[in-house]
Order: structure tokens, then C-alpha cells, then sequence
């Protein structure tokens, strides 16, 4: 049967008393145009199934038919596009608000559940040495071998018997391992006197209001929480290697001191630093900048300072002191604080305090070196001083503070003819910001390694990040407490040892050729990754140093070469950069040995170079530096590269901060501080 007698038949089935008037205005609309006499029309019923009739006019289509022609043409408008875009405007603002309530609904529903009606006990089976730990060590101390906690969960009674893992300090270093440690591997310990962790570089906006002080710290016991570790707040003072133990001090409720081991099998050092003196006199009277104490009293001086000059009693004189504000030290964190006490002056000042204030307020920043910033690119230098310049931030660059005394600051400047004045500058305020130094902790264990120990600004260590002197493998030391030693020379025999044995000759007697100092090449890259930068034309060297123009290389001109290499590399900076790449390659290493630990105790193998033999050294990627100079910021890149710029860069130095910052909590509290900040401007109250 056709199409076409199908149709017929169910519209005589229909019957012309099925039919509206709206599909007769239709039809008699559509009979009205000429058509084909074989012409075919397609019609669509309103369940999505086509027909196709004959338009003879004769027969009316039912009316659960659609009886518009399908076409490509739009509907005809019967309203103006103006109610149409009031229409869409209505709907998104309805659609808006309703999106917009679900979700405060749904944050209340969250919260409130949040609350607890009724107290929650259970029994709590707590070993009897955790309560009365046993005494021993060298000081017959007592040994926290088992904590309070060890029995709370069952996932923490699985970890009782895994290797002891304690890290003193929670800094980036610390808790970049925590957050890539695997946590069913290893019996985790923090050691610190601070319970939480800070976000050092925006500490600097913490100190003028820019961002809050809770912002920019994150609970240690949160961190931990993943590692299902433990936490003791107190102080590491000595560390006994032979017993591996870790001597701690806290003081009690009745301010008493008492101290007692902590055991470990493995344990990380990640004290940090603290600000280098240089020996001036008089720093009572300055303030420092490594902890969020240091941000809330400078703070509270800044504001202190600025309600003192309002009164009316206070001279002209004694006004430009207290609004003199000195800098000392022209690295990174005297630059941004420079900057953000000047944004506050140049923002929130004039609106909230006498106008009289801004124009007697001077900021100088005092710099030992030629140049601000200077281990940053020379151009990225020059940029910040024109910058302070504009700003009138007052540069004195080859400068040394003598003294600091209460009212002023006594320092020395090299003029450009050699010589050497001493000049004295009113303060009403002075940040003391000149570099890093070991904390006592360190000075200790240095002391106690002897000779393993030559260097007095940081504890030294091999490329795998274990303390040079102390047992292999059992304690590693990372961030600003460290230095990687690369002292590529010393290690020569060692070098030439695997090619001499391959040749039966003594490796001192050795000839090398150019495919055996190839092979030796290889082997200082692997040993000593930061090496790899020098080594990369291997012909160029050999030749250079092959002095007898022989075609091989003795004892004394590999020694030369190598040492040509040391010279050439620097220490690491003591950044948060590098204390986090350490962190993250301490957990990777940990986590390998925790895997093949079976496979090492099934064939009795607990001595020797386990590190190098299952891991690779440890090899520092520099990803740039940044520092904020005043609604500016400025990137240093590294190998030339550079660049600065004003609200773009600031927000693109905001975006690199707030990706690294450590949880979401504190992302979520610094996006609104910064909105805060715009909306209502700082906070210019002390507390």
C-alpha cells in the first residue's frame, strides 16, 4: 500500500468533526497557494512520526496533526527583539537567584551538620608505656617509644610496627615530604615548636594588613592527618646517633623545662634558619621577619607609630622620626615589605589619617651590595630601583649598618670615589632583613660531627641529602638548615677507580683517553646532577686540559679539570623552592625504599649505599624568581630571561602564589583578603 492511500485512509477514519479551527484557518492558508497537481506535502504529527498526503483540497487534516510545513525558516516574531531580550533577561536573573539559593541552602544543610547535640565516649585502650614511658638513652632520659594515640584507629595501629619516620620542623621542606609520603608505609613523627605551618613569601603583606595573619598558616595536625602521623610540640636540642635518639624540651604547665627522647629510624632535619646578625649591635631595637609573630608586632609598631604622630602634643621633630621607617637589607623580603608599607602609606593613609602624615613619611632601604635584588637579573634590578625611585623609596645602595639604636641608625656608605662616610638616619621604625644563619640546633650538631662539618652557615650534605658524618642512611637534612657539598675533585679516585680496575692499574697512575674521560663524565653527571650544565662539550674540555697535547689525561689534569667544575658551582638558595623540591624527593626516595625494604631484608642487605643504588641523586630545578614592588612585580627566569610589569604582573605574581599556597582553606582565605582589600581597603588597627 502507498504512502499517499495510507494517508487517505486515516484521514477518513478522522472525520471531519475531529477538526479545530486552527487547522482550518491552516489549510485554508496552505490551499491558497499554487501548487503542482503532484505536489507531495510533509506534515508532522506532534508524537515525531512524518506523513505525506496530497494537497486536493478535499480533505481536512485531524487535529492532533502539526500542520506547518517543515522549512528552514524561522517562526514569525509577534513580539518585539526588546521584550524577547527582557524575556531571556528575566529568565537568567530567575535562573540566577534560584542557583544562587540552593546553594546557601545547601551550605546551611552542610553546616548544620556539622554540629555535634550529644558528647561522644568510647573506651580508649592506651599502652602502659605511653603513660609511663621507660627511662634510657645517654641522660637516662625518658623514650616516647609509644604515643597516646598509637591505638586510636585501626589504620594507626597497622602503622605501630613500620619504620619510625621523625622530621624536625615544619616548614616547606617538611611538609612538602608529608604531602608525598606514602602513608601506609611509615610510623610518622613531627617535631616542632610552631604547631602550624607558615606561607613565608606573602609573609610581607601579613605585616601591613594586605592579607591576615590566618590566611597564611595551616594546622600541622591537619597536614599530618593524611599521613595519620603524629605531632609534638616542642623543640629538638641534640640528637644522639649511636642510640638514634632525638633530645626534645618543652616546658609544662608550671613552666618547668623538661626534655626526653623521641626514637627514629629515619629522621629528617628541616629546622630552617634564622636572620643572620653579622655581628651589628643594637638589633634589640630592630625588628625581624621569619614568623608570624614577627608580622603581627610589626603590625602593631606601624599602626602604633602612625596614632602617635596624630596627637597633638607630639613635635615636628619627634613626627619625622616616628614616620621614618628603615629597611635593612635589600633581598627580596626587605624589597616586598618596602613595597606593601608603601602601598599602605600611598592607599590607606590619606584616607583615614592627617594628610600632614603623608607628606612627613619617608621609607629608605638600606643595601650592602651595588644593586637591590642583586641575585636576581641585573635588568630586573634596575627596574626596581627606578620603580623605588619613582615612589620615592629611598635606595642607599654600598651601605653597612654599624648600630642600631633606638632613635636612629648609624651606618656606613662608599661613595663613587672609594671613600667611606658615616652617616646617621632618624627611625621610628627598622626591619632587619640581611640573610640567613644557622639555628642552635645546628650550631650543635655541627659541633658534635667535627670534621665531617666545614661549612659555618649550614650542615652539610652529600648529593642523596644524608648528614655528611653521620650514619648512611639514617638522617638526611634539607632546606635553609642545608647545603648540598659538591666537591666533585675529592671524589677522583673514586671516579677513576671502576675504569683503573678494568685496566689492573692503580686509578693515581691512570692514562685516560677520551672514551674513558667520556665514561668518567657520565659518572660526575649521575653523582653530581648540578654538575650536568658544565659538562656539556665533553671535546672542548678534554682538549683544554690536556696540557702535553698526549691525547689522554693524567691524574693531575683530570684533578684540575674537576676542579675547574667546583669552582663553577654555587650552593643552593635557601628559598621555600628548594626546601619543597627537597621535600617532594626525600618522600619519592622513601616511598622506593619502603617498597624493596622485603626484598633487602630477605637477603639480609641493611648496610651500605642502598640510597644510590635505588635512587637518583638529587638535582635542583630552578623555576624562577619573583619578588612584588609596588602595585609592580618583577620575574627572574633564570638563564637571561626576565620581565616586569604593573597590575598584569601583579596578578600573574598572585596567581603563582595562590597555586602554590598548601590547602584550599588558605587559598579560599587569601582570594578574599584580596577582595576585602579592594572593597573596603586594610585594616589600620593593632591588636
Amino acid at each position: 500500500m502507498s504512502a499517499i492511500s495510507l494517508t487517505r485512509m486515516r484521514l477518513e477514519r478522522a472525520g471531519p468533526s475531529m477538526t479545530m479551527a486552527s487547522s482550518r484557518l491552516a489549510l485554508s492558508h496552505i490551499a491558497a497557494r499554487q501548487r503542482q497537481p503532484a505536489q507531495l506535502r510533509t506534515f508532522t504529527k506532534l508524537s515525531g512520526t512524518r506523513i505525506t498526503t496530497v494537497s486536493n483540497g478535499g480533505r481536512r487534516l485531524p487535529a492532533n496533526y502539526f500542520v506547518r510545513s517543515i522549512s528552514g525558516k524561522p517562526l514569525p516574531q509577534r513580539t518585539s527583539r526588546f521584550l524577547n531580550f527582557c524575556y531571556r533577561g528575566a529568565a537568567w536573573v530567575g535562573t540566577s537567584i534560584t542557583v544562587f539559593g540552593i546553594g546557601v541552602l545547601a551550605f546551611f544543610i552542610y553546616d548544620a551538620s556539622t554540629y555535634k547535640e550529644h558528647p561522644s565516649h568510647s573506651d580508649i585502650d592506651v599502652s602502659c608505656l605511653a603513660l609511663q614511658p621507660r627511662r634510657g638513652g645517654v641522660k637516662n632520659l625518658p623514650i616516647a617509644e609509644v604515643y597516646i594515640d598509637d591505638d586510636d584507629s585501626k589504620e594507626k595501629r597497622q602503622l605501630k610496627d613500620k619504620p619510625r619516620l621523625v622530621i624536625l620542623g615544619g616548614g616547606w621542606g617538611g611538609v612538602a615530604l608529608l604531602k608525598e609520603l606514602n602513608p601506609d608505609e611509615y610510623h610518622v613523627t613531627v617535631i616542632s615548636p610552631a604547631n602550624y605551618f607558615l606561607f613565608t613569601p606573602m609573609l610581607p603583606s601579613a605585616t601591613v594588613g594586605t592579607l591576615e595573619m590566618r590566611s597564611l598558616v595551616e594546622p600541622i595536625r591537619r597536614i599530618l592527618s593524611r599521613v595519620r602521623g603524629h605531632f609534638i610540640r616542642a623543640k629538638a636540642e641534640d640528637i644522639d646517633f649511636t642510640n638514634k635518639l632525638v633530645e626534645v624540651s618543652q616546658k609544662d604547665a608550671q613552666g618547668n623545662e623538661t626534655r626526653f627522647y623521641v626514637p627514629y629510624d629515619k629522621l629528617v632535619i628541616a629546622t630552617g634558619s634564622v636572620t643572620n646578625q653579622h655581628g651589628v649591635k643594637g638589633l634589640e631595637n630592630a625588628f625581624f621577619l621569619k614568623d608570624i609573630n614577627d608580622a603581627r608586632m610589626i603590625r602593631n609598631k606601624i599602626i602604633q607609630n602612625l596614632e602617635l604622630a596624630c596627637l597633638p602634643t607630639t613635635t615636628d621633630e619627634e613626627r619625622k622620626r616616628l614616620l621614618s621607617f628603615v629597611i635593612s637589607g635589600g633581598g627580596p623580603t626587605g624589597v616586598e615589605f618596602a613595597a606593601e608599607l608603601f602601598d599602605l602609606l600611598n592607599e590607606d593613609l590619606t584616607r583615614h589619617f592627617p594628610r600632614l602624615l603623608r607628606n612627613e613619611i619617608s621609607v629608605h632601604l638600606i643595601q650592602s651590595r651595588s644593586h637591590i635584588l642583586n641575585t636576581y637579573d641585573e635588568t630586573v634590578s634596575k627596574y626596581t630601583e627606578d620603580r623605588f625611585a619613582r615612589d620615592q623609596v629611598n635606595v642607599m645602595t654600598n651601605s653597612r649598618v654599624k648600630e642600631v639604636l633606638p632613635d636612629k641608625i648609624v651606618f656606613t656608605q662608599k661613595q663613587d670615589d672609594g671613600t667611606v662616610i658615616t652617616k646617621e638616619l632618624p627611625i621610628g621604625f627598622c626591619l632587619w632583613s640581611t640573610g640567613v644563619a644557622q639555628t642552635k640546633l645546628a650550631k650543635t650538631i655541627s659541633e658534635k660531627l667535627g670534621d665531617f662539618q666545614t661549612n659555618r652557615h649550614a650542615l652539610e650534605t652529600d648529593t642523596h641529602l644524608r648528614l655528611n658524618g653521620a650514619p648512611l642512611g639514617d638522617v638526611y637534612a634539607i632546606g635553609d638548615c642545608s647545603t648540598v657539598q659538591n666537591n666533585v675533585a675529592d671524589h677522583i679516585v673514586t671516579f677513576l677507580r671502576s675504569v683503573a680496575w678494568k685496566r689492573g692499574q692503580d686509578p693515581e697512575t691512570l692514562q685516560l683517553h677520551f672514551s674513558d674521560w667520556r665514561d668518567v663524565a657520565g659518572d660526575v653527571k649521575k653523582r653530581f646532577p648540578q654538575s650536568v650544565a658544565h659538562l656539556k662539550r665533553l671535546d672542548k674540555l678534554f682538549n683544554e686540559f690536556d696540557k702535553d697535547q698526549s691525547g689522554t689525561l693524567d691524574f693531575g689534569e683530570l684533578r684540575e679539570l674537576l676542579n675547574q667544575i667546583d669552582s663553577k658551582l654555587t650552593s643552593l638558595p635557601a628559598t621555600a623552592q628548594r626546601a619543597h623540591q627537597q621535600g617532594q624527593y626525600l618522600a619519592r626516595k622513601f616511598n622506593k625504599l619502603a617498597r624493596i625494604s622485603e626484598g633487602l631484608r630477605v637477603n639480609d642487605i641493611y648496610n651500605g649505599d642502598v640510597d644510590a643504588t635505588v635512587y637518583k641523586a638529587f638535582e635542583y630545578r630552578h623555576l624562577g624568581s619573583l619578588a612584588y614592588i609596588g602595585n609592580s612585580a618583577v620575574f627572574d627566569l633564570g638563564d637571561g630571561y626576565s620581565f616586569s610589569g604593573g597590575l598584569w604582573a601583579v596578578y600573574a605574581w598572585r596567581s603563582v602564589y595562590f597555586a602554590q599556597s598548601v590547602s584550599f582553606r588558605t587559598r579560599s582565605l587569601m582570594a578574599m583578603d584580596w577582595a576585602k582589600r579592594g572593597l573596603f581597603g586594610r585594616d589600620l588597627m593593632s591588636f
